[in-house]
């Protein structure tokens, strides 16, 4: 099992913040830094603001060596699938190949309204989603010398030269995520090198995974090619006293996140970690809310990693 570090940057952190836990999750030997992708703060003021993701992890590429840099999920809304591209390859080669890109439909209408951004109905949402994995993917796998065409309902792109190339041959890997029944399975197994349930428990996960994997037969794919996943907030303390105040930090019951996330002591949470082992996850990202408590990841490092590196 790989532990990876999620944050939530427009909750509120600046640049500097997310350098230092970055910093953190390199030196403390997590697997990777992840990141959402949103533009509007959720029931909190957000200061300073939103962060873009792309700049974020360009930054990051430059002050880390290890660690692999992603998006959970980088929304379809906000770019043109050729300019993100060549933005994603960029980072890739600027990471020394270790961008994992996560790519979703966008969801947060509100955020959309706030910066002017097109927010179209979910039909088409999902719909420009599948011709942006097309292209993105189309565009990096091409090689080089070589043109790539693509002629959607939404997006024409006509003999592209394909460049630049990301450093990772040949691509980046694609992370596709949800909790949808029908479409995102489908493209999962179509598409995703690894597909992630966020915030869900144990059984809706298993059951996802499942739907995933039946597609996969579906299409004739094979389905241990997709690492299967699973994010989920994380409070850990080392008693009932310092969990409970880790809580409080993040405004965030401990009753509710026992139940619906990673919550307790290090031996609970391992436990848990455990569980979703066994539903087939290999990759668990843990959603830390207080960027300001990197004590909070050095005891995730020091008392539940070396626990479930195993599973």
């Amino acid at each position: 099992m790989r532990l990876r570090i999620f944050t939530e940057p427009q909750q509120g952190a600046s640049y500097d913040t997310l350098l230092a836990v970055a910093t953190a999750t390199e030196q403390l030997g997590f697997d990777a830094f992840f990141r959402s992708d949103h533009y509007l703060p959720m029931g909190v003021e957000g200061l300073p603001g939103p962060t873009d993701a792309w700049i974020t992890l360009a930054g990051l590429a430059r002050e880390t060596s290890r660690i692999r840099l992603g998006t959970l999920m980088t929304a379809a809304t906000f770019r043109l699938p050729g300019p993100l591209a060549i933005a994603v390859a960029q980072v890739d080669q600027m990471s020394g190949g270790r961008v994992e890109f996560g790519l979703g439909t966008g969801w947060y209408a509100e955020e959309h309204t706030a910066y002017g951004i097109p927010f179209p109905d979910l039909k088409e949402r999902f719909q420009r989603f599948e011709e942006q994995l097309a292209i993105i993917t189309g565009l990096w796998e091409t090689p080089e010398k070589e043109t790539f065409s693509f002629q959607g309902t939404y997006y024409q792109l006509t003999d592209s030269p394909a460049l630049p190339k990301p450093a990772q041959r040949p691509r980046p890997p694609m992370l596709i995520g949800g909790k949808g029944k029908r479409r995102t399975p489908a493209l999962a197994a179509r598409y995703a090198d690894e597909f992630n349930v966020p915030f869900e428990q144990l059984e809706p996960t298993k059951e996802l995974f499942a739907a995933v994997r039946k597609a996969c037969v579906e299409q004739g794919r094979d389905a241990s090619d997709i690492i299967f996943s699973a994010a989920q907030v994380v409070c850990c303390g080392k008693d009932a006293a310092e969990v409970q105040r880790r809580a409080d930090a993040i405004g965030r019951s401990v009753d509710e996140m026992a139940e619906s996330g990673l919550c307790g002591t290090p031996d609970q949470i391992v436990d848990k970690i455990g569980r979703f082992a066994e539903a087939g996850a290999s990759r668990l990202y843990l959603q830390v809310l207080d960027l300001s408590d990197l004590d909070h990841l050095e005891l995730l490092a020091t008392r539940v990693m070396p626990q479930v590196a195993d599973l």
